[in-house]
C-alpha cells in the first residue's frame, strides 16, 4: 500500500514533535499531539503517508522542568538526516514535508539543513502562523492561550484546567520571547508564559481549522 502511494506521489509527511513542559496544565508531548492529528488530517485528504513522529526536539525555552527531554541541535539534525537519507533511498522518496510545532532557532534549523540527494524538504512550523485574529491577548505561545485551546479541542482528556496558571508577560519580556529565540523561563512561570484562562474548545477548534488550511495550501501547490 505505502508502495503504491509513493509511485503516484513520491512524498512524505514527517511530524516532528517535542517532549517539553508547558505549564502544569498541558501534556508534556502538547507539541506532538498537535502535529500528529496535522499529519492524520493531511494524509487522509491528500493520499500521502505520514511517517511515525519524531517525538522529540530541541526546546524553545532552557529552564529544565522534570519529564522534558530534549535533544541538541546537532543530535536532531543528524537523526533527521539519517531518516531521510533511508526513505529517500530505500522508498524513493522525492518529497518531505516536516511538520512541527516547535519555533526554537535550533529546533528549526536542525530541520531545515537537512542533507539529500534529489529529494526536496519542506519544513512546516505551524507557530509560524499569524493568530493574532484568532486571540483575545496575542502572547508568547509557551502554554497559553493558543496551545491550551488546541489542546482542549485535540485532547481535552489531558488537559487540566484547573490547574492552569497565567502568567502576565510585560512589554519587556514579551520582546524576549518572540517565536524563534529559546529563552530561559522567567523566576515564576509555572512552566508556561500567557494567558491559558483564555482558552476553550471552540476557540481550540478554529484554530486548529486556520492551521489545517494554510497547510493544505502548501501540500496542494507542492
Amino acid at each position: 500500500m505505502v508502495g503504491e502511494r509513493l509511485l503516484e506521489r513520491p512524498t512524505l509527511i514527517v511530524p516532528v514533535g517535542t517532549t517539553e513542559q508547558h505549564g502544569p496544565h498541558l501534556p508534556l508531548g502538547c507539541d506532538t499531539i498537535i502535529v500528529e492529528r496535522l499529519a492524520d488530517d493531511l494524509s487522509a485528504s491528500f493520499g500521502i503517508p505520514r511517517t511515525p513522529t519524531v517525538e522529540y526536539g530541541v526546546h524553545a525555552t532552557t529552564r529544565p522542568f522534570p519529564g522534558s527531554a530534549a535533544l541538541r541541535r546537532r543530535t536532531l539534525h543528524r537523526v533527521m538526516n539519517e531518516l531521510i537519507e533511508s526513505w529517500e533511498e530505500g522508498a524513493g522518496v522525492r518529497e518531505f514535508v516536516i511538520l512541527t510545532a516547535q519555533s526554537s532557532e535550533g529546533h528549526l534549523e536542525a530541520l531545515s539543513t537537512i542533507r539529500t540527494d534529489e529529494a526536496t524538504v519542506q519544513v512546516v512550523d505551524i507557530f509560524s502562523l499569524n493568530f493574532d485574529s484568532l486571540l483575545e491577548r496575542p502572547a508568547p505561545i509557551q502554554g497559553g492561550e493558543i496551545d491550551t485551546s488546541l489542546l482542549l479541542y485535540l485532547a481535552p482528556h489531558l488537559v487540566r484546567m484547573d490547574l492552569a496558571q497565567d502568567f502576565e508577560v510585560s512589554a519587556r519580556l514579551l520582546a524576549r520571547y518572540r517565536p524563534g529565540q529559546s529563552r530561559r523561563l522567567p523566576e515564576g512561570s509555572p512552566g508556561s508564559i500567557g494567558y491559558p484562562s483564555l482558552a476553550s474548545a471552540q476557540k481550540g477548534e478554529r484554530l486548529y481549522t486556520f492551521i489545517l488550511e494554510r497547510v493544505s495550501r502548501c501540500l496542494a501547490g507542492s
